[in-house]
């Protein structure tokens, strides 16, 4: 069980990344993919979640109107597009997987290694 976190880089403020999380098998377990981003000397905070099975999401507070998630099921790989990027969204940003829809990181069992995000201003 493994997921992979990409599609990271620098990017100037105001532009857009497409983030990648691809899953090695999709079971029971990945029934909600979530994203996740961690700032320098910040906690880590929720950003959105998708629910594989009918591809509904939530967004919280920290990026909601400027993310949009989405899933391919036939690739196993889940999508954030992030769009009017800011210099306060660097950060390294990971997905996670999990049985059930949640924002709090304790309840995802299963998570990618990270991939950073640079906005400069």
């Amino acid at each position: 069980v493994q997921l992979q976190a990409s599609g990271g880089g620098l990017v100037q403020s105001g532009g857009s990344l497409r983030l990648s999380c691809a899953a090695s098998s999709f079971t029971l377990d990945y029934a909600v993919i979530g994203w996740f981003r961690q700032a320098p000397g910040k906690e880590r905070e929720f950003v959105s979640y998708i629910r594989r099975s009918d591809g509904s999401a939530f967004y919280g507070d920290s990026m909601k109107g400027r993310v949009t998630i989405s899933r391919d099921t036939a690739k196993r790989t889940v999508y954030l597009q992030m769009d009017s990027l800011k210099s306060e969204d660097t950060a390294v940003y990971y997905c996670a997987a999990t049985n059930m829809p949640t924002i709090l990181e304790d309840d995802y069992h299963y998570w990618g290694q990270g991939t950073q995000v640079t906005v400069s201003s």
